[in-house]
Parts: structure tokens; sequence; C-alpha cells
């Protein structure tokens, strides 16, 4: 009876011709990233760093442009750009014709991408802009194209083979195109300061939305926090461990100050027949790391790993508010 599994082409070889292809893609990819990088640090970079001060000083949007899978890419840079500061969407440049003309104000930048900078469709976005003397960024590989000429700022990215053997399906030209999109957005991310904080404002949903939160959002406060204070039997310690299922106790002076901390570790490392009627001061873990409630959760994750510990005690001017568990993050999907 025949197999169902599908056989794996090889090469000659023992290395799959379908990771050869892959392989060939993403030199040929790489290597146009590459030209670009060397252009950037040539006559490109006077472009950029036009094309930059454009967009800063513009008081309105950037509407990113095109058609194809340069509308595709152009989508994504409006995107990125948005999510880190800088306003801006997209407009089909095909429909711009059909009414999202009016989306556009003088206060804004258009930036168009075009590879030829020879599509038709791109005619009523140009004269638009001649019109009302809004300023053109082109990004295509031919600044002599009826676009470059008409744009303000081109810049042109060097010409260089698809990954497509047929040098045809727009490969390693749209990945040049998107490099270069989030290298203006990180510039003007950069040039303004824009923080972790600010870029939290517009990541409120998912994984990054949650590691933007801080520690007060995922610390259990109140009775839930596994506390007792300097003195204890070791007895009472355990029973408050295992009351609150957090595999730690933290220990605390009269000022309600975290002076040690006793995790399931320490309660091994310590295991002798007195241990129950023992005082939590000859077990704890003096000094135990705290954080403040108003720390990111991107920081606090970057504390536990660094410090390979699975808890954190959280307090403000001194005072224990609150404790952090690993469980915790990880079902609110932050770690």
């Amino acid at each position: 009876m025949p197999s169902s599994k599908p056989l794996m082409t090889q090469s000659s070889g023992s290395t799959p011709t379908s990771v050869e292809s892959a392989l060939r893609t993403l030199e040929t990819e790489s290597g146009g990233i590459n030209a670009l990088a060397a252009a950037l640090r040539g006559p490109l970079g006077e472009a950029f760093a036009k094309a930059i001060d454009l967009i800063r000083n513009a008081k309105g949007r950037v509407i990113v442009t095109g058609l194809g899978k340069s509308g595709h890419m152009a989508r994504k840079i409006a995107a990125t750009l948005a999510s880190t500061g800088t306003p801006a969407f997209f407009v089909h440049t095909a429909e711009a014709a059909h009414g999202d003309l009016g989306m556009i104000t003088t206060d804004d930048v258009i930036m168009a991408l075009s590879w030829s900078g020879e599509q038709p469709e791109m005619k009523t976005l140009v004269n638009y802009s001649a019109r009302f003397a809004i300023p053109m960024i082109a990004v295509t590989s031919n600044a002599a194209s009826s676009l470059g000429q008409a744009a303000d700022v081109v810049i042109e990215l060097p010409k260089a083979r698809e990954a497509c053997p047929h040098n045809l399906a727009p490969t390693t030209s749209t990945m040049m195109q998107v490099a270069i999109g989030d290298a203006i957005a990180i510039a003007l991310l950069e040039g303004r300061g824009f923080t972790a904080l600010e870029f939290a404002h517009f990541h409120p949903g998912g994984k990054l939305g949650a590691m933007l939160k801080f520690v007060r959002d995922y610390m259990r406060t109140g009775a839930e926090i596994p506390v007792k204070p300097e003195g204890t039997k070791m007895s009472d310690a355990v029973m408050e461990m295992s009351a609150k299922g957090l595999g730690c106790v933290c220990i605390v002076n009269a000022a309600n100050e975290a002076v040690g901390i006793i995790t399931d570790g320490d309660l091994r490392r310590h295991m002798r027949p007195d241990l129950l009627t023992a005082s939590v001061d000859d077990v704890m873990t003096t000094q135990p790391k705290t954080v403040p409630p108003s720390m990111l959760a991107t920081e606090m994750i970057e504390v536990l790993n660094t410090r390979k510990i699975t808890t954190l005690v959280v307090t403000e001017a001194g005072k224990v508010v609150g404790i952090v568990h690993l469980h915790d993050l990880l079902r609110a999907g932050v770690a």
C-alpha cells in the first residue's frame, strides 16, 4: 500500500531542495538590505535625512500610499509609524481618485511607494500634491521616473535582483521598501525620545499591551500577600506559605518593611529536625529583591530572569504593598 505521506524532495546532498531554495531567497534578500545600508552611508543618506526633517516638521500626518505589493508595504509602514508616535495612515493609490483624496490635508506629507515610479494610478496623487503644495517623498528605484521628478525628496532604493528565479516577483524590492520604512519610523522615534510608556498608549491589547502594563496590574495585594512578622516560628510561616499558595512568605518588621523572604528553596536548604520550631529570622533570605508598583512589566520580567527567581516583593515608600509571582505573569501571557 503506498504511503500517504508526501515525499520530501532532496538535492544530491543532505539538504532538501526546499531548504536550499529558502536559503537562496534569504541570501538574495539580505543582499538587497546590505545594498540599501551601503547606499545610506553614501548619497542616499542625505535624502533620508531630508525626509526625516520633512516629516518631523509637518503639522499633519504622514500619508503613505502605494499600489500592488508596494501598497501592502505602504500599509505596513503606515502602521509602524502610527504605533511609534508618528501620526500616519494608508491611502490606496487607486482609491485616491475616487474620493480618498479628501483624507489628505495641506498640513500632511505624502510618502509614495512605487518601485518603477511610473504607475499611471500615481498621477492623481502627484497632481494633487503639486496643486495644494503638499510635500511628497518618493520611495522608488528610479529617481528619474515621473514620480521621482515630481517629489520633493527622493529616496532612491538601489536596484537589486529579486529572489524570484525569473527576477519578476517582488521579493527583494518589497523587503527593501519595508526596511526603509522601518528605518524612517525608528529614526523619528529616537529623534523625539519616544519612550516605552508612550508606546504603551498605542498598544493596550495583546502580549505587547500586557508587557507594557505595570507591576501594580499584576501584583497580589491585601490578604493575598503571604506575610509574617520577624520572630515568627517557622511552623506558622509554613502554614502561611501553604495557605497563600505562592511558595513563599515575606518577613516584615514592625514598620511593615520587607526584611526577608522564605521560599520553598529555603525550606529545602534548611531542612533539619527542629526546623518548624526555629525562628523565621534564622531561615529567611535577608534583603529580598523589591520592585515599585510603577515599574513596567517588561522591566519586572527582566529582573526575574536576571536574578533567576520567581517572586518579587512590591514596596512603596519602603512599605510592602504587594507581591508578584511568575505564575501570575504566565497566566496573564506576559512571561
